[in-house]
């Protein structure tokens, strides 16, 4: 398969670059600045792109890869990627879902008591001297906090699990409310936002969802409450919440994703209410080489003529 043209998207695991060109005739499109004229000269040439959760397989480049059979890409999320028109052209298309869910909703955690004990605020003073002129003020406890979840799929249930172990009451809203579970549900966000302490978003980023956490939303969690984005940056409206966050309208924030990565809005940097991540959710070893091996196996499994391990499309 060493003759087979893949086009990686832009940078990413270092493990999957290395097999990529290990099994395949890789083409990394951030080395080449002039796109337009590397896609003429190669469009023939490529008949798989290997995306991620920052750049994929639009429709314009679709439209200039002829050749194209398969996008594989190195995340869940498929934003990224135009899928109409994958199915319309007939392209598979492939995701990595399963392998990073534990990691992804133990950063959610993490995020939640980094926000609420204030642990990165807490190291900086020990760190600069001050625990020796007084001690730290007080914070918030996590355990019996109510959780209230956007999106209730793989990840959002690893999350909900968690947070029972901290004896948190759950709540959840989706399109539809799942029978099988007891946690509350509530059909709409403001509602699930006016029923909780700290409201997570897990879910999907399409259009129903972007800026899916409004002014509305915030101003339902409150000036106590909790907003932590493990989803997509452009789940939540960061005007809106920047605005929330330095007037005192929420109480804090964990975020590891952003509107504009790996833009951030200056406010936030200057806030002690906020942690933020630089979308690290799946970022250990473990996971980026497991997500890696999907990637590799579903190519394979295209070019060999083997069912594929993750179909999306």
């Amino acid at each position: 398969m060493e003759s087979i043209g893949v086009l990686m998207a832009c940078p990413m695991n270092t493990y999957l670059e290395q097999e990529l060109e290990k099994r395949f005739f890789l083409f990394k499109f951030w080395d080449f600045p002039d796109k337009a004229l590397f896609l003429d000269t190669h469009r023939n040439t490529i008949r798989a792109v290997v995306g991620n959760a920052t750049a994929g397989a639009d429709g314009e480049l679709i439209d200039n890869l002829p050749k194209l059979e398969i996008v594989s890409s190195f995340s869940v999320g498929l934003d990224k990627i135009d899928l109409a028109k994958c199915r319309e052209k007939g392209i598979r298309v492939t995701n990595t879902p399963d392998v990073l869910t534990e990691d992804v909703a133990d950063l959610a955690i993490g995020l939640i008591l980094a926000v609420l004990r204030r642990l990165c605020e807490s190291d900086r003073y020990v760190r600069s001297g001050k625990w020796k002129k007084g001690d730290y003020k007080l914070t918030t406890k996590f355990t019996g906090k109510s959780v209230g979840i956007i999106g209730l799929g793989r990840i959002g249930m690893a999350l909900a699990k968690r947070a029972e172990a901290f004896s948190c009451p759950i709540s959840y809203c989706t399109r539809t409310k799942k029978p099988s579970l007891n946690y509350n549900y509530y059909p709409s966000v403001v509602e699930l936002a006016s029923h909780c302490q700290i409201l997570v978003v897990a879910c999907s980023l399409t259009e129903e969802t972007r800026h899916i956490i409004n002014r509305e939303v915030i101003d339902a969690l409150g000036p106590k409450g909790v907003l932590v984005n493990i989803g997509r940056g452009t789940h939540v409206d960061e005007r809106e919440l920047v605005s929330a966050l330095v007037g005192g309208r929420l109480g804090g924030a964990g975020l590891d994703v952003f509107e504009h990565e790996p833009e951030v809005p200056e406010e936030f940097l200057c806030l002690e209410n906020v942690v933020l991540a630089p979308h690290v959710g799946s970022g250990t070893m473990e996971t980026r080489k497991s997500m890696g091996d999907l990637v590799l196996g579903n190519l394979e499994a295209h070019f060999l003529n083997k069912p594929l391990l993750t179909p999306v499309v």
